[in-house]
Formats: C-alpha cells, structure tokens, sequence
C-alpha cells in the first residue's frame, strides 16, 4: 500500500492522539492514587476514571456521527487537537500542585471527561478524512493509534523495571506502603510533559496538511456541502410554508447514517465485537494472571504483559501494509472475529489469581505471553481489516459506488468500535464474577 509519505505520517500522528488521552490517563493512574492517599475515593478511582470516559466516549460519540455532515471536520480536528493540548498542559502543571483529595478528584473526572470528548470529535473528523484519502491513510492511522499504546507500555516497562531493581516482592511491596508519592509525580510530570509536546506538534502537523491542495480537493468536498447546505438551509426560510415539505438535512443525514450502518452491518459488527472480546479479558482479568515462575516479580511481569499486548495490536495494523495480508471478504473478516471468542476461556485456564487454590491448565508463563501476544495481534489486524473494508468503494459492494457514502461508512465504524470498547469493558464484570464467584462491582 502507497502514497503520499508525508501526509501517512500526519494521519499515524493523528491516530496516535486519538488514543493518547486514554493512555495518559492509565499511565498517570499511579500519580491519581498518590494524590488520593487517605481518601475513601481512592479504592474506586479507576472504576470511576474508566467508567467517565467510556460513557463520555460513546456520548460525544455518538453525537459526532450523528451531526458529522452539519460541521467543518477540519475545525473539528483543529479545536479538538487544540483542546487536548490545553488540558494535557493544565494536567502537567497539577504535578507541581498537591490540592485536597475531594476536589483533586472532581477536577481529573471533569478532565477524563473532556478529554473523552475531544477524543471523539477528534476521531470522528479524523476517520472520514482518512476514508477519503483511501486505505493506506486509513492503516497509517490505525498503525498510529496500536504505536502509541507500545510507547506508553515502554514506559510502564521501563519504570517498573527500575522500581524492581535489587528488591524482592516483599520489599517493594514495603517501599511502596511508605512511599511519599514523589516517584509517582515526576513521572507522571515527565509523561504529562511529552504528551502536550506532542499534541501540539501534532496540531502544527494538522494545519499543515490542512493547508494542502490535496487534501482541500479530497476532504475539502465535505466543507462544500457544508456551506451549500448552510446556503440552502437560508433559501429554505425565505420560503413560504408548504403542507407537504421535504424532510430536511438532518433527517436526511439521519437516513443516510442507518442506511450505511445496515448496508456495512457486517463490518460495523466485527469491529465492535473485535474490541467486546478482548475488553472482556484484558486488561481486566489479565493483570489478575501472574507468573507461575516465582524468580519473576509480579509488578515486572505486569507490565511485561501490557507491552507484550500492545507490541501484538501494532504488528497486526501493521500487517494490513501489506496488500496481499488483506482479507477483503466481510464475512471472512466476520469469521475471524467470532473465532477470537476462544481466547476467553483460553485466559481463564491460566494463572488467575482466585480467592480458592486452583492449579492452572496453562501453567507456562511464555505460553501466557505467546498467547496475550496472539490476542493482540489478532485485535489489530482484525480491526484494521474492518476500518479498511467498510469505506471501500472498491472492495466494498454494500456501498453501491456511492461516494458520498465513503466518510459515513469510516465515521459509523469508528462508532461502533468505541461501543464495542464499552460493552467489553462492562463484559469484564461479569467474567470476573464468573471465576471469582463474587459480586462484580465490589471485587
């Protein structure tokens, strides 16, 4: 897959912003939970931190794609990036401020959700853009969003490497009982820093390409229907009341939005349980999984396992690079998905840490990784495979050669893959209630 060098790196640097808020939200969790020492709302903080963001994720969403046609995209990349930026900053100064707990946390729950938000609208732009230019910008892009989650998987790796040095699970566990957060807070300023770095680099990116012929004469279509529809939308008030008018624009966008969503059901439904099965065990279940070699500290083999994931995710969008990896078919893309639902059980037969003794089926910790490692892999190809396919006029048939089509059919599977996210992550309570025997929302 080819084309422009130049503008694939600027989409891989805006797939990667996408996901950004999320991961820098998980990695400066530490920081959080140091901040809320001696608070009550410290032993629920990530419940509520992923569950803010999930639910704004799917709002904002949601309301994105259903007004995608009715606002500019490129203003909507431009104040999301700009905004995200903004707060990232606000969130990198807070490292030099220790507020009260109460407070500190209201302040990160309106910011998780924020930057939720921006996420959305971001991504929402984002992937009609993409969709226009074609399938290698569409895999730049999905390539971005896997490479962002291996950086911060480095990080944690890194660091958990450096806390673990010369200690034993029971000294760590001691240092971290008496630590005084100050581990915690400069890395989270370290990580806040080079995160509002990189946004804002990638806002510069952005009104770069923005400021191409190319990309005005593909994306630039969508700003022209936007200001006939504004033109026509004026023409229409001047006119006298008719009894029997015609259904105006949003109803229209309205039809046209679940039009495309039944015509690509199989994509949008294959990119949503793609993400519902591997939410539904990691990262909640697998981070119970520990090592059955007890030289390896649990804390390392923690992190190992993100980066071992995320290396997998961006090897699989990666390898849609590659022409003659692709699988065009719908519904072979469907069976591959439905086939990832065996990874469920196959985590379950691991070392999960269960309040009763059970020996392991799988009691090999490279067979764990080899796994974790196939479960990311298969979640970035498959994906990618649904982002490529579902906007393809080419490949596509179900869009009957519509163009106008094109960037709805990118917008409502980028939808749909945020709900797969959130009916996953609400499917780990009950397969941790499951193995554990207990009240989901409590262990």
């Amino acid at each position: 897959m080819r084309g422009d060098a130049r503008i694939r790196w600027v989409y891989f640097m805006l797939g990667a912003a996408t996901l950004l808020s999320w991961n820098a939200m998980i990695n400066a969790n530490p920081f959080f939970m140091s901040r809320l020492s001696g608070s009550p709302l410290r032993t629920s903080f990530s419940s509520y931190l992923s569950s803010v963001f999930t639910a704004s994720n799917v709002i904002t969403l949601g309301h994105a794609t259903m007004t995608s046609k009715q606002s500019s995209p490129s203003r909507r990349a431009f104040w999301s990036t700009a905004l995200t930026s903004a707060i990232v900053t606000i969130l990198f100064l807070t490292t030099f401020l220790h507020p009260s707990p109460v407070p500190f946390f209201y302040f990160i729950m309106i910011s998780t959700f924020c930057l939720s938000g921006c996420a959305s609208y971001l991504s929402n732009s984002v992937f009609a853009g993409a969709a226009l230019f074609g399938a290698p910008y569409m895999q730049s892009m999905m390539s971005g969003q896997g490479a962002v989650g291996v950086a911060v998987s480095s990080v944690q790796v890194i660091s958990s490497a450096i806390s673990v040095w010369g200690t034993t699970p029971l000294t760590l566990a001691i240092s971290d009982t008496d630590s005084d957060g100050k581990a915690e807070e400069k890395s989270a300023r370290i990580f806040f820093g080079i995160s509002a770095l990189y946004m804002i680099a990638t806002l510069l990116a952005y009104k770069w390409l923005a400021s191409l012929q190319v990309y005005t004469t593909t994306v630039g279509a969508l700003e022209d229907n936007l200001k006939a529809r504004v033109v026509s939308d004026e023409v229409d008030e001047r006119q006298p009341l008719l009894p029997a008018a015609p259904p105006g624009p949003l109803a229209v966008e309205e039809n046209q939005i679940f039009r495309v969503f039944r015509a690509n059901f199989i994509y949008n439904f294959s990119v949503g349980f793609v993400f519902t099965v591997t939410l539904a065990v990691y990262p909640a279940i697998t981070v119970t999984i520990k090592p059955t070699n007890p030289i390896i500290h649990p804390l390392l083999f923690s992190a190992a396992h993100f980066l071992v994931f995320s290396s997998g995710d961006l090897l699989g969008r990666h390898m849609c690079s590659f022409p003659q990896l692709i699988i065009w078919s719908a519904r072979r893309v469907l069976a591959l998905t439905l086939l990832r639902i065996l990874f469920i059980p196959a985590f379950l037969l691991c070392n999960v840490e269960l309040s009763l003794h059970v020996t392991p089926f799988i009691s090999s910790d490279l067979v764990y990784m080899l796994l974790l490692f196939a479960l990311g892999v298969s979640n970035g190809y498959v994906s990618t495979l649904c982002m490529l396919g579902a906007p393809s006029l080419e490949h596509n048939r179900r869009l009957k050669g519509r163009q106008e089509d094109v960037d709805v059919a990118g917008t409502v599977a980028a939808f749909c893959l945020i709900v797969g996210l959130a009916v996953g992550g609400f499917a780990s309570f009950g397969v941790r209630a499951v193995i554990c025997n207990c009240d989901p929302f409590t262990s």
